[in-house]
Formats: structure tokens, C-alpha cells, sequence
């Protein structure tokens, strides 16, 4: 009977050791250390300077350690965790970068000796408290799922020409509805990523691989002309554009 009784007691402790490793913070991180890398490396049109950031990455490193000790929870808003999430997301992409630079592209980023991982996006470097991931599982398994917010493809950044235009600022709860509007109609209004007539519209292949997250209200063409200020006919013809994987770098 007393051996049943330590048992439990034993299973009672690991249970609440358990809880007190998953017992995430209250109040979200600043993300003000991150805005400020932002501001000094990154352009107007989104490109990195990845050598100075790669010489900074002591900054880069401590506010990704501020990110690891905040895992997000319920007691946060949904904007504080959608924000925290992007910010990870792109944050952790560019850790990834100096990491291996220079290199032309991340898909140049190669892990031959490492069984499963097949790409960048399914290395699991990423460690929040007592959880580690990889970028697929924070864009796939917890951005798209949770919060269903098409916006998000405009605002997570692979580090590819592309790719959506990284923000000099960081993703903050208290304006993320509008950070991520003008995100959606910068985007769009990039020739170099979409061209739109009213009758011919050519997307980026991010319309193409996320069809779905942007046809949940209607139709594709009825998504787009929300931040497209020309007129589009609802039967214009789509097509796609090239997707540049070259590295957003800054050129010098």
C-alpha cells in the first residue's frame, strides 16, 4: 500500500514538473531589440545586409534567447502570439542565413549527414522553452493552423528575392492588423512579383502553393482585388511568376 502511495506521489511530482516546464510566461516579449536590428540592416526594399548582421550576431542571438524563454500561451492575445510567431519565424530565418553565409540562396544551406532533414525548413534548430522546432512547424503546424490569417504569407520572409519584403520594423500586436494590410499591398503592387491587369493576372507562387488560405472568403480574384486599387475582371485569366530564390541580399 505504501509503495502505491510513492507512486503516485512520485507521478503527481513529475506531472507538476511537467507543468512548471510548460508554464510559458504571461506577458509576451519585447520585441524592441528586434526592431531595432531591423532598422540598421535591413533596406527599404527589404534586403538584408547580412555581413553586418553576420558581424552582429551577438544582438541577433540574445533576442532570439529573449524569444526562446516566451513560449507563447493562452494568456496572451491572439495578435501577441500571431506577432511573436512571425517575428520568430523571420527572425530565426535570418540566425539560419548568417549562419551559413555568404551563400547565393538558402536552398544552397545543405544537410547531407543529418537524417530527414531535406531542406532548411525542416532543420529543427529552433528551441522555444521545452519545445524545438523547425521552420515548416511554426509556419505549417502552428501560423496556418491556429490563426488562418492569409495575410501571414505577405509578412513571413524565407529570405528569398520573392519572397514577401521584410519590414523595417518588427510585427507588434497592437498594429498587426495594419502591418499586415500594408504587407498585402505591397506585395501585390511589386511587379517583380505580381502583374496585374484587369483581364491577365500573373501571382506570385505563393497564390499558387497556399491557393486554399486565399479562396476561404471567395474566389482568388475577389481576394486580390482587396488590396489592388485597379479594377480586375472576375473571369480574368491567372497565371503565375517565376519565383526568384535568390538571397535578399543587400548589393554593394
Amino acid at each position: 500500500m505504501r509503495s502505491i502511495y510513492w507512486l503516485i506521489l512520485i507521478v503527481l511530482f513529475s506531472a507538476c514538473q511537467q507543468e512548471g516546464n510548460r508554464s510559458y510566461a504571461q506577458q509576451p516579449p519585447s520585441h524592441e531589440a528586434y526592431d531595432a536590428l531591423l532598422k540598421k540592416y535591413v533596406d527599404s526594399a527589404g534586403d538584408v545586409d547580412y555581413k553586418g548582421l553576420q558581424a552582429d550576431s551577438v544582438s541577433l542571438n540574445a533576442y532570439l534567447q529573449v524569444l526562446s524563454a516566451h513560449h507563447p500561451n493562452e494568456k496572451w492575445t491572439k495578435d501577441e502570439q500571431l506577432a511573436y510567431w512571425i517575428n520568430a519565424y523571420n527572425a530565426f530565418t535570418l540566425q539560419l542565413i548568417i549562419r551559413n553565409y555568404p551563400i547565393g540562396s538558402i536552398k544552397d544551406i545543405t544537410f547531407v549527414n543529418i537524417p530527414l532533414v531535406h531542406s532548411p525548413w525542416d532543420l529543427e534548430f529552433i528551441q522555444i522553452e521545452d519545445e524545438t522546432y523547425d521552420l515548416n512547424d511554426i509556419e505549417h503546424g502552428i501560423i496556418r493552423k491556429q490563426f488562418e490569417v492569409p495575410e501571414i504569407h505577405f509578412a513571413l520572409v524565407c529570405a528569398a528575392r520573392s519572397c514577401p519584403r521584410l519590414r523595417q520594423e518588427a510585427y507588434v500586436a497592437e498594429s498587426l492588423a495594419e502591418q499586415l494590410t500594408d504587407q498585402a499591398k505591397d506585395f501585390l503592387s511589386d511587379p517583380s512579383k505580381n502583374l496585374i491587369t484587369k483581364d491577365f493576372v500573373q501571382l506570385s507562387k505563393l497564390f499558387t502553393w497556399y491557393r486554399g488560405d486565399f479562396k476561404t472568403d471567395g474566389s482568388l480574384i475577389n481576394y486580390v482585388q482587396r488590396y489592388v486599387n485597379k479594377p480586375i475582371d472576375a473571369n480574368a485569366r491567372i497565371g503565375s511568376l517565376p519565383y526568384n530564390w535568390n538571397l535578399n541580399a543587400q548589393m554593394r
